[in-house]
């Protein structure tokens, strides 16, 4: 998901604070710079300040809008009014927020509209004996519980969710950590390997050299 928010000490308390709910985070403090990672990037959230300096709120709402994404908009504004909230919802924001606002709030809304964002998938994904539950956050594996990390737990729900389909490193860089990430890094070749590991034998997740990883869908072979 993305913040925009101009002013710094909120915008990063909320990326703290929704990436200890396991969630990948990118922050822009004004609105230009907002509007390029929103239009490169495919968000499932932007949590969007209203009034921001180089492009206002309300404009960059309507870009998004207007293009026809499935990014959902949770606007944030310093007014509580309900004409404010009216018209921030008439540009096509998804939810309104006005400040204070109470973080937990601000997290079941991200979460609801979160899932709005994304293809419709079954309650429990599986291959094999495998399974992993969005909702709970728990993967069992021949009814047994395994302990992942956030980061595991994203993984391993990406390529759950493709359905045998390959996801590359730079997917799952881009859905699992964040801007902040290094493209360079080992961090998937090394959570990936822990979590091979966890999950155990026999082994479910496929490499592709030069393309990525998959689970195989039911009914295909493994490699």
């Amino acid at each position: 998901m993305l913040v925009v928010e101009d002013e710094r000490h909120l915008a990063d308390a909320i990326a703290r604070g929704l990436r200890r709910h396991g969630l990948a985070v990118d922050v822009a403090y004004d609105g230009s710079t907002g509007h390029e990672m929103a239009f490169v990037t495919r968000y499932d959230v932007v949590v969007l300040d209203r009034d921001l300096p180089g492009m206002h709120g309300d404009q960059l709402c309507a870009e998004l809008v207007g293009s026809g994404a499935l990014t959902r908009v949770l606007m944030l504004t310093a007014s509580g009014s309900v004409a404010e909230r009216v018209e921030g919802l008439r540009l096509g924001a998804d939810d309104y927020l006005p400040k204070p606002f109470a973080f937990d709030e601000l997290v079941a809304r991200v979460q609801a509209l979160g899932r709005r964002a994304t293809p419709v998938t079954p309650p429990v994904l599986k291959a094999a004996d495998l399974e992993l539950d969005p909702a709970k956050r728990s993967v069992t594996r021949a009814g047994t519980l395994i302990d992942l990390t956030n980061k595991e737990f994203g993984v391993l729900e990406e390529l759950l969710r493709a359905r045998g389909g390959v996801v590359s490193t730079e997917e799952l860089l881009e859905r699992v950590w964040d801007a902040n990430t290094d493209p360079f890094t080992t961090i998937v070749r090394v959570t990936m390997r822990t979590l091979r590991m966890k999950i155990g034998q026999p082994g479910l997740i496929e490499t592709l050299v030069g393309a990525g990883y998959r689970i195989p869908a039911a009914g295909e072979d493994h490699a």
